[in-house]
């Protein structure tokens, strides 16, 4: 969230930042969003007797501010199928792995485990199915012999801080385009869709 908003700000986009909400009433970032003039609110899942009665305050918190595009940022929770579906086509999310390779948690791990010589991250719209919605783009890092879960992890972060500001910025502008299952992009930033990290 925090890249996000000092992307927005950096390269002076046309867009604004209707609103940061989060799950947890603690979380850091909400202080940086108010720091920055945004608007923050929490809807926290604890205060709700159930997912729906959460689902349904956090729908209504989000439309109330009547945003064209809904950013998961470190928000991690699965979200129901009713939930996805009321921002279909609008909400975007990015999970530290080259999917559809190791979808769901515990993904650097997973990577070295299996031996992979390239690990990554990817901005995807969210579908019903966990990770498994339309790719918007992806960026490759490469696996050290001598990586730990860690050490990989951070390098994943410092590349997902680099291309999720970016996808959002393509989609907001025009220029990354969901059609039928399928994004398209503009020909002049197609060769950008893959960034390769050291």
């Amino acid at each position: 969230m925090e890249a996000i908003i000092t992307a927005r700000d950096a390269e002076g986009w046309s867009a604004r930042v209707a609103c940061v909400v989060s799950s947890n009433p603690e979380a850091v970032g909400l202080q940086f969003a108010a720091d920055a003039n945004v608007p923050t609110a929490v809807v926290d899942p604890k205060s709700h007797e159930s997912r729906e009665r959460f689902e349904t305050t956090l729908a209504e918190t989000i439309d109330a501010h009547g945003p064209d595009c809904v950013v998961l940022a470190g928000f991690m929770r699965v979200l129901s199928e009713s939930f996805v579906n009321r921002y279909a086509d609008r909400m975007l999310n990015i999970h530290p792995s080259l999917l559809p390779a190791f979808a769901g948690l515990d993904t650097h791990s997973r990577a070295l485990a299996a031996g992979v010589r390239v690990h990554g991250a990817t901005v995807h719209f969210v579908s019903p199915i966990v990770d498994a919605g339309p790719i918007v783009a992806q960026a490759v890092v490469a696996v050290r012999a001598d990586d730990t879960a860690d050490a990989l992890a951070a390098r994943v972060l410092a590349a997902e801080h680099l291309l999720f500001p970016r996808a959002i910025e393509w989609f907001l502008s025009g220029r990354a385009v969901l059609t039928e299952g399928r994004v398209t992009l503009d020909a002049a930033i197609a060769s950008d869709a893959l960034m390769l990290c050291a």
